[in-house]
């Protein structure tokens, strides 16, 4: 059981104009840091353009599209599956090609 606690570390992430107390994996400490870093990035930058137009809940809002999207496009960017279908396609294509004789010597 103290092995476990010990894996656990509790920090203080400052974000925007928060600061919240967190208990995170000690591995992962590095990556809870750097998303307060970019969440205030982002907001600071949402802030500036709409702040006395838009309410912090819309520009929240705003910061969170705008995270969500890199978030799916980068996921895109690594999707296997698809490579894997058209490694798996080019495979058979190859495959069929030997087996019919149709390689060059």
């Amino acid at each position: 059981m103290a092995g476990q606690n010990e894996e656990k570390l509790h920090i203080k992430l400052h974000v925007y104009d928060e600061d919240i107390d967190v208990t995170v994996d000690r591995s992962d400490e590095m990556y809870y840091r750097r998303a307060a870093k970019l969440i205030t990035d982002k907001y600071n930058l949402y802030a500036g353009t709409y702040k006395g137009r838009e309410n912090d809940h819309k520009i929240s809002l705003y910061v969170l599209i705008d995270i969500a999207l890199r978030y799916e496009v980068e996921r895109e960017k690594n999707d296997t599956v698809k490579s894997n279908d058209i490694l798996r396609k080019l495979t058979a294509m190859i495959d069929d090609a030997l087996e019919s004789g149709d390689n060059p010597k």
